[in-house]
């Protein structure tokens, strides 16, 4: 987990970073460890006016409440606002965290000045955000974005959500490992599997361009939907290099049912900050929403 202090920007400029915290995420316990990473943020003597935590998990924004946190069991159903509000005495926010970075990118990194902005991560999972009019589209309970839970193969591998054949399962990070690992016999990360594939290892590219194609159709289908002006890709996996790009255009590209629907493919610009930038993003719309 990540944890940072934000100084607020008075122009149009993204907030300072004052102070930044990382370090593990415990699966069983999160909510202690996430307590002392934000104390530690905290600047010494400064007033916290609002808290925003991105979380990688389905989120009832308006209540407060973790759902469900696939990769961190001991969130579940979790009043965490509430708990955090008790520990900081200030107003808690939470947002996804595939959300909080596509507010971030849109008004601060490659989507700025665009409208839409469709917003995807590929990392460990895969999500994402819409963005309209400077606000995030967050659907009628909060939940919209969980882009790398479309079904594109019916009886595919088994997702972390439980499902089968998600997105997720076929074109992210741990599908990737997972995949190297059954074809390899050996313990690959998404990063090495795209050193491989840089190196020339035929098992490797066809791996890499295999998912950035099936995550290239998909996005052609949720361009079909959204319509959007730009869309953004990040995450880590976003980062393997120019096969994987070029996989993934010539894939959504095959897939646009008519040019018109069409969108520029861009890689996000800021970087593991997105998420951090974003929540702050959110707190102070919140903020500025009940005027606290």
């Amino acid at each position: 987990m990540r944890a940072a202090a934000l100084a607020w920007p008075l122009g149009e400029g993204p907030a300072a970073v004052l102070r930044r915290v990382r370090r593990p995420t415990p699966g069983d316990a999160p909510t202690p460890a996430l307590l002392e990473a934000l104390a530690e943020a905290r600047p010494p003597g400064a007033a916290v006016r609002g808290v925003g935590l991105a979380i990688a998990g389905f989120v009832d924004a308006p209540r407060g409440v973790v759902l469900q946190a696939p990769n961190i069991p001991g969130w579940r159903e979790t009043p965490l606002a509430a708990e955090v509000t008790r520990a900081l005495a200030a107003p808690v926010h939470l947002v996804n965290d595939a959300n909080a970075a596509a507010l971030a990118e849109a008004r601060w990194g490659a989507g700025r000045g665009a409208d839409p902005v469709l917003f995807v991560t590929v990392s460990t999972g895969i999500g994402g955000g819409l963005v309209h009019r400077g606000r995030l589209w967050a659907g009628a309970r909060g939940l919209a974005g969980e882009i790398g839970h479309i079904t594109v193969e019916p009886d595919g591998p088994r997702c972390s959500c439980g499902g089968r054949g998600h997105l997720e399962a076929l074109a992210s990070g741990w599908a990737l490992a997972r995949q190297a690992r059954q074809r390899t016999g050996q313990a690959y990360t998404a990063q090495q599997v795209a050193q491989a594939a840089a190196r020339g290892q035929a098992w490797a590219r066809d791996l890499l361009q295999t998912a950035a194609a099936v995550l290239g159709r998909a996005l052609a289908d949720l361009s079909h939907v959204l319509t959007p002006q730009v869309i953004v890709v990040g995450g880590g996996v976003s980062r393997s290099g120019p096969l994987w790009w070029q996989a993934l255009r010539a894939a959504y590209r095959d897939g646009l049912m008519h040019p018109a629907f069409g969108a520029p493919l861009r890689p996000a610009a800021l970087g593991d900050d997105a998420g951090l930038l974003g929540a702050g993003l959110f707190v102070a719309a919140e903020l500025a929403q009940n005027r606290v």
